[in-house]
């Protein structure tokens, strides 16, 4: 009866690290939310930029390894590296990236 007590916490405590957000790092593609992962390449950025500026598209973070979009809080801050291959580095939390930095990649 009482390790039920010690083992129900503990297993609470395992799923909500799962379901919080992660911190990190990844390299990809500053596209916008029109076209997502298509124009995820070198010479995007004209298209996203004017996809942003005409059409009301957001700028997104698409990661190169498995070409996953990401919506992105701090819009001003990517709008000058639309179209560029970049590492960012931020927090995840589902579908959303909240940065913290963003630098051209390597």
């Amino acid at each position: 009866m009482k390790s039920r007590f010690f083992i129900l916490p503990a297993l609470a405590l395992l799923a909500a690290s799962f379901a919080s957000p992660a911190d990190g790092s990844w390299t990809g593609w500053i596209s916008d939310d029109m076209c997502g992962a298509k124009n995820a390449q070198e010479g995007g950025g004209e298209c996203a930029s004017r996809c942003v500026k005409e059409h009301g598209a957001k700028y997104v973070f698409v990661n190169e390894s498995d070409k996953k979009v990401y919506t992105i809080d701090a819009q001003d801050r990517v709008a000058p590296h639309a179209g560029h291959h970049v590492v960012v580095k931020g927090t995840v939390d589902g579908s959303a990236l909240k940065l913290t930095s963003i630098e051209m990649a390597k």
